[in-house]
């Protein structure tokens, strides 16, 4: 059985479901991709930051087989024990936001269509179904055509549902091209796909889409490249190109038909688990007049579908209130605890510098925060005599430099999972009686793979925070005699790269003229590639270095093509496979 299927089982208490979750201390991750790499997963969620682009674990569509903890890298944790915590909405009254105002539902004397968008495995065929017994209920006719393709894989899938008074009136199953009156988007990609937009008609079809960035499988597949290359020109990292998509729905049915919302923040936050958008969105839809079924036929129906009766009521309810009142249904949806400072993106260069600088103080020791700032600060004079209101190099010198600074030892990895506030993000997480378990892989007490030499993973139990700790308290040991891993390959890439950067960046500063200058930028952001540990960061060294000869090279002819990798465009994703 797929992991897929026991997921699904799970969800009727048909298969055993373990008390173990994967978390991602997003911290102590380097973004490398192996753990995608390895898992072919897309529960393995991204996340922006202030250090970069990180993993999280998506513990609502999570399948619980673990292959992802697989991923060389120490920042994976189990939760043993212990359960999620519950949205801030559960339980809420009916009546939290008064009465609401009763939606004027369309007319069902011709065929109304509905095409229903999203995600193999969220619950589009389920909205499609409940519809589907609201209109039986009613006495209406209804025809319900689900489409899943790959929807098992997590590709697209669509429901036609097209209601009328009498079933005698719907001669075909399928919403025609043009002629949906309705579309209730689950997901963003999905909704702006050639399928959807084809039944898309202007100033004919309402639409309303979840606007959440989710994973797709071309994101998997992407860093999963990423990982087994170690090459980030040749497997660009994916971005998400939300505006785009959203205008391409708009074009197609007209701005004032085009709702947009994220619906997976919101019914994550206030249920508890993403499964809930799905319903969340039908709550929406229903209270903009987009169904003709009346709110006790859809109660009703909900109930005899039998699964989660009372959360999804509350989803529908909550979708309701979105609505009407967004504003308040946000500020009930904001966290009580605030977003983690690192999650919290720079908005100015200087501000990007002080963050990095204090955060090398907590890494090392003050000198070595101002041996940092000293080299950044002369960059920025140069590049301000050079190129005067240009921020690029400089920006690219402060992060690049201190990801070379900061590097991921013992010590560090170590103090990330002490000295930060991962462990009270995990307590806000899980609640109950739980336990930590490290997924580690250290030099000298971990086996090698006898056909591929690589190290592999052990697990170490609660007795490792102690440990951590302890070990951190000795950072001051770091890179000197008495440095007891000072002598590893790793350790030794790590001094390394910084005696490389440093004396690249002062070539560049002797040398850098506005016609070099674009150059100079890649070249400072070369760090930024060199992703992960142990045999997975090698990879990425292998080809920075190949990157870096060519650009040191067209740095030095100042107007030299530095090849093709320079300009390999940014992946965007379009569509899901279906």
């Amino acid at each position: 059985t797929c992991a897929a299927e026991k997921r699904r089982r799970r969800k009727r208490g048909k298969f055993p479901d373990p008390a173990t979750r994967v978390v991602i201390n997003d911290l102590v991750c380097e973004g490398c991709g192996d753990c995608s790499n390895k898992s072919n997963c897309m529960s393995v969620a991204s996340v922006e930051t202030e250090f970069g682009r990180k993993r999280t674990i998506d513990q609502s569509s999570c399948n619980k087989d673990y292959s992802c903890v697989k991923g060389f890298c120490p920042s994976f944790v189990t939760v043993e024990g212990g359960k999620l915590r519950k949205g801030k909405a559960a339980g809420a009254p009916a009546d939290a936001f008064g009465e609401l105002p009763e939606p004027q539902l369309p007319g069902t004397a011709a065929p109304w269509g509905i095409l229903i968008t999203g995600v193999g495995g969220t619950g589009v065929v389920t909205i499609g179904a409940l519809l589907g017994m609201a209109a039986h209920l009613e006495g209406k006719g209804v025809s319900i055509l689900d489409m899943a393709g790959l929807a098992q894989k997590g590709g697209a899938v669509w429901s036609h549902v097209r209601i009328a008074d009498r079933p005698e009136q719907i001669h075909a199953a399928r919403v025609a091209a043009g002629e949906a009156n309705a579309v209730i988007g689950c997901d963003l990609v999905v909704a702006a796909g050639d399928e959807s937009l084809a039944k898309m008609r202007h100033d004919h079809t309402r639409v309303v889409v979840n606007s959440a960035e989710t994973m797709t499988s071309e994101f998997v597949r992407g860093f999963a490249a990423q990982a087994r290359s170690g090459n980030v020109g040749a497997n660009p990292d994916p971005q998400f190109p939300t505006g785009s998509m959203e205008q391409q729905i708009v074009d197609a049915v007209g701005s004032q038909n085009a709702e947009f919302l994220d619906a997976t923040k919101v019914a994550t936050a206030l249920l508890g688990d993403a499964i809930a958008t799905n319903l969340f969105m039908l709550g929406y839809a229903w209270q903009r007049g987009l169904v003709p079924l009346s709110r006790e036929a859809l109660l009703k129906a909900i109930e005899i579908n039998g699964t989660a009766i009372e959360a999804n009521k509350a989803a529908f309810l909550w979708g309701r209130r979105a609505a009407v009142n967004p504003t308040a249904v946000a500020e009930a949806a904001t966290p009580k605890q605030a977003v983690p400072e690192h999650h919290r993106l720079s908005t100015s260069v200087d501000e990007l510098i002080a963050r990095r600088a204090a955060q090398l103080t907590d890494y090392q020791d003050a000198a070595y925060a101002r041996r940092y700032t000293t080299l950044v600060e002369r960059v920025r004079a140069a590049e301000a005599r050079v190129a005067p209101g240009a921020t690029l190099l400089t920006e690219a010198v402060a992060r690049g430099y201190h990801k070379l600074l900061a590097y991921k030892d013992e010590y560090e990895v170590a103090r990330l999972y002490t000295d930060s506030d991962f462990l009270k993000r995990v307590d806000e997480q899980f609640e109950g009686d739980y336990k930590l378990v490290f997924h580690l892989a250290p030099p000298r007490l971990a086996d090698r793979d006898p056909a591929t030499g690589e190290l592999q993973k052990k697990t170490y139990g609660p007795w490792m925070l102690k440990a951590m700790r302890l070990l951190t308290r000795f950072k001051g040991l770091r890179g000197g005699m008495l440095d007891p891993f000072a002598r590893s390959a790793d350790r030794k890439l790590d001094r390394e790269l910084i005696a490389d950067y440093e004396r690249n960046v002062n070539e560049i500063l002797a040398a850098l003229e506005l016609s070099n200058h674009e150059t100079a930028v890649e070249l400072a952001s070369l760090p930024e590639q060199v992703r992960g540990f142990g045999h997975v960061r090698e990879r990425y060294h292998a080809q920075a270095k190949k990157r870096e000869a060519v650009l040191l090279e067209a740095f030095r002819n100042k107007h030299a093509a530095a090849g093709p990798a320079r300009s390999a465009p940014r992946k965007t994703i379009a569509v899901i496979p279906g």
